[in-house]
C-alpha cells in the first residue's frame, strides 16, 4: 500500500519535501517566538529565525500546492 502511494511522482517530488519545509517552518516559528520572549534581551542568537520561517513557509506553500494539483489530476 505504501509502495503504491510512494510510486506517484507528486508524492516524492512535492508532498514529502513540502511536509519537510512545513516542519522546518514550524520549528523556525517556535525559535522566533522563543527569541522574542527571552528573559535577557542581550542574549542574541545567530540564527535569523524570521527569514528561515519565511522561506521555509513559502517553499512549503508552493510544494504543497503542486502536490495538491498532482493529487487532483490523478
Amino acid at each position: 500500500m505504501i509502495d503504491a502511494w510512494l510510486a506517484h511522482d507528486w508524492v516524492r517530488w512535492f508532498l514529502l519535501p513540502g511536509a519537510a519545509c512545513a516542519a522546518l517552518a514550524l520549528l523556525a516559528w517556535l525559535g522566533d517566538r522563543r527569541r522574542m520572549r527571552r528573559a535577557v534581551p542581550d542574549a542574541v542568537g545567530f540564527v535569523p529565525w524570521t527569514s528561515v520561517f519565511f522561506f521555509a513557509f513559502m517553499a512549503a506553500a508552493v510544494l504543497l500546492a503542486l502536490a495538491f494539483a498532482g493529487w487532483r489530476s490523478g
